[in-house]
């Protein structure tokens, strides 16, 4: 996929990190809320980023693979999740509204969605592409190639739709069954040995013993289907879903638009890994909100090259680890630009280096 990502600014990175240096603190003591306001230059363009405006994105789809026992929850819940979502009572929504963040949900696949509503400032809206069929992604492709190309512009049309100005986009997902499909995209873009596709497969809503055991016997026998793909693209329309997809788009747009991505669990971190592979030039325009306590999302993050803000024992999905995140980006944008520095503050500076 051809995404015409901006260059990342060294220059403005570089005053970014000597401003750092100037401050009253010794050098590196602020750890990552030091690395962030750098990376946000060098996307900004500016010395002096900002973490806000910001806004969420969270796409929700249902996967037919779920007829195969893989969650704990039954596939009703997506579409019961999408008005928890409008009427405030989700995590995602809790936490965007104590954040001042807008959320947007998308529904790329829901089944028994359909409907438009903006009530307690959650906008929800249905992408055309919910309407595609979906496969079994055990026996059949997840998607076609039209339904994979409409979920991908899905994607990137809400990120178009958000207002002018947005700096810092948090992306989530929701839906029942996507742990399993975003294992085997994991799988298959990690090419994962037969005896480590097991590893890769966790516990997604909690399932444990016999529904786990399917649920990574599932992971198998699609990954078998396949054999081997010639793309990212590919892995994610023959192995991922509606939702993978959109996010796949979502980013792959905001990255074009020099935002700042902030990159929630499992789920979202496939779908970046996937465009990473695919456009190697985003790749700084992702932060890594958390450590989820799914097992393939620590070798997504190790391939990735990605040090995660938080780990705390997270594997909600729906964006949560993200919004918790951004309040580290609103505070670390405030040391770097309102700390004294030595000179402004008369403080001695350290002389060892």
């Amino acid at each position: 996929m051809k995404v015409a990502a901006p260059p990342f600014d060294v220059a403005s990175a570089e005053l970014a990190r000597e401003h750092q240096q100037r401050l009253t603190k010794p050098r590196g003591s602020l750890g990552l809320l030091e690395e962030i306001p750098v990376q946000l230059a060098g996307l900004q363009r500016t010395a002096m980023p900002s973490s806000r405006p910001a806004a969420a994105i969270l796409f929700a789809s249902d996967h037919p693979v779920a007829r195969h026992g893989v969650s704990a929850y039954p596939v009703e819940v997506t579409a019961a999740m999408l008005r928890n979502f409008v009427d405030g009572g989700a995590a995602a929504s809790v936490l965007a509204r104590e954040l001042r963040v807008p959320l947007h949900v998308v529904d790329v696949g829901v089944l028994g969605g359909g409907y438009l509503s903006f009530e307690n400032d959650v906008r929800l809206v249905r992408a055309p592409v919910a309407r595609d069929p979906a496969g079994d992604l055990r026996v059949e492709d997840a998607m076609s190639e039209g339904t994979f190309a409409r979920a991908v512009m899905a994607g990137a049309s809400a990120v178009d739709a958000l207002p002018a100005g947005v700096l810092v986009l948090v992306l989530g997902e929701m839906g029942i069954g996507n742990t399993t499909a975003a294992s085997a995209v994991v799988a298959m873009l990690l090419d994962a040995r037969e005896e480590e596709i097991d590893a890769l497969v966790g516990a997604g809503t909690g399932v444990t013993g016999a529904a786990l055991a399917r649920k990574r016997a599932v992971v198998r026998d699609a990954l078998a289907r396949v054999g081997r793909v010639q793309s990212a693209e590919e892995a994610i329309r023959r192995l991922g879903g509606r939702d993978i997809a959109a996010l796949f788009g979502a980013a792959a747009r905001a990255s074009e638009r020099g935002m700042a991505v902030l990159v929630d669990g499992f789920i979202v971190s496939a779908a970046v890994l996937a465009l990473v592979r695919s456009a190697p030039a985003t790749r700084p325009s992702f932060l890594f909100a958390h450590r989820s306590t799914e097992p393939g999302h620590q070798r997504v993050l190790e391939a990735l090259e990605a040090t995660p803000l938080l780990d705390l024992r997270l594997r909600l999905g729906e964006a949560s680890g993200a919004l918790l995140a951004l309040s580290l980006l609103d505070h670390a944008c405030a040391l770097h630009s309102r700390m004294a520095t030595f000179s402004s503050a008369g403080v001695p500076e350290g002389g060892a280096r």
